[in-house]
């Protein structure tokens, strides 16, 4: 399971020898701070557009940036375990930045994925101009609805559990 975990560097490389050999290295990047069963189907939708999926997984820093003080719940090694659990999941670097942009640089992947929270033209404008330079297809998953991280947070500490 570990070694679905890798560094930017090493994920650069594989998605090259990936590209060489006709393959089409999907990618989506997140949070996914408590994982739940939106994003596991989120996923597997992904994974099933391509030959391999890449999970950017934003680093704790990042996730404290985007989502506000006591975020993330799970630290980023733990979060990558899990990610990385997932059959669904080929593999899974953790990145410092806030953006995906530099990640998206890196990997060059032949298709990007979004959850239906976004569309293309609500996506970050400097990730779209570096998917449109990798020549990167976009694609938006439908959103699962009554699924995300901040109502499972509401319920808990509704609960005080």
């Amino acid at each position: 399971m570990k070694t679905k975990i890798i560094d930017m560097d090493e994920l650069a490389a594989r998605a090259e020898v990936l590209r060489a050999a006709g393959k089409k290295l999907v990618v989506t990047n997140g949070c996914f701070d408590l994982l739940h069963v939106g994003h596991v189907r989120y996923l597997q939708a992904a994974r099933a557009l391509g030959d391999l999926l890449a999970v950017g997984l934003n680093g704790d820093r990042s996730v404290r940036e985007l989502k506000g003080n006591g975020r993330p719940i799970t630290a980023e090694s733990d979060r990558a375990e899990v990610l990385a659990a997932l059959q669904c999941v080929d593999l899974v670097t953790i990145f410092p930045q806030t953006r995906a942009t530099q990640f998206i640089a890196a990997i060059k992947p032949a298709i990007y994925v979004k959850g239906g929270d976004y569309s293309s033209e609500t996506l970050d404008e400097e990730e779209r101009a570096v998917l449109k330079e990798v020549g990167a297809e976009i694609r938006i998953i439908p959103f699962e609805s009554g699924y995300s991280t901040s109502r499972l947070l509401e319920q808990i500490c509704k609960t005080g559990n």
